[in-house]
């Protein structure tokens, strides 16, 4: 079972009728109950939401967790949202949304809002347009030669944002999928690769989605 089937019938979402519910690919992170660093603090992964409803959420992630696990996420445009782990899919997973009657009442507002707007966002004004892909999971190797499960957070001709259990230190040389990238930043959540030979965008999507 994998994400991309999320709306094809393999994880069956019970909602309300009249609840919204959409199918999405936006900019999100999360935290695990499990998951903490040496100071005791959640460690925070990036993500993206890739199903959203008043009710459940489904979030594509490189990261593995349980059913059962607490989940607090703080998807772009809808905001901070807590629950728990429901299901465990290939790439990803679904959590079931705490939230009171007036909680859910709200968040059905937004995402009914999100429905009407998710088509006519800002233009991009970098210099290399960022692109989401549909299938953002790859593998990378990292400079000790050891291989792990990543997902592509965006993707432009020069570079990408990555999400994976390992933040390599910056300058790091690895490969995300068969694409050579240089580890230039960090951010919340994951971290900023420089493509090491430049590509046009079909060659950029093949090398790096690459697994």
């Amino acid at each position: 079972m994998s994400l991309e089937h999320v709306d094809s019938g393999d994880v069956i979402f019970v909602e309300r009728q009249e609840d919204v519910r959409i199918i999405v690919s936006i900019p999100a992170r999360f935290s695990s109950s499990e998951r903490r660093d040496a100071r005791g603090e959640r460690r925070v992964f990036a993500c993206r939401a890739v199903y959203l409803s008043p009710d459940t959420i489904a979030l594509a992630s490189p990261v593995t967790v349980k059913v059962g696990e607490r989940i607090i996420a703080h998807i772009d445009r809808i905001g901070q949202l807590t629950g728990v782990v429901a299901h465990v899919l290939e790439g990803g997973f679904v959590v079931s949304v705490a939230a009171s009657a007036d909680e859910r009442s709200r968040l059905a507002s937004k995402i009914g809002w999100l429905e009407k707007h998710k088509n006519h966002d800002v233009a991009d004004r970098r210099a290399d347009k960022r692109m989401i892909v549909s299938n953002p999971h790859s593998r990378m190797i990292l400079p000790d030669g050891s291989s792990e499960t990543c997902v592509v957070l965006n993707i432009s001709n020069s570079g990408a944002a990555i999400s994976s259990e390992t933040a390599p230190y910056i300058g790091a040389i690895l490969l995300v999928g068969k694409a050579v990238s240089c580890v230039v930043r960090h951010f919340d959540g994951g971290f900023a690769v420089r493509f090491v030979k430049r590509k046009g965008q079909n060659i950029v999507q093949e090398k790096a989605l690459c697994g």
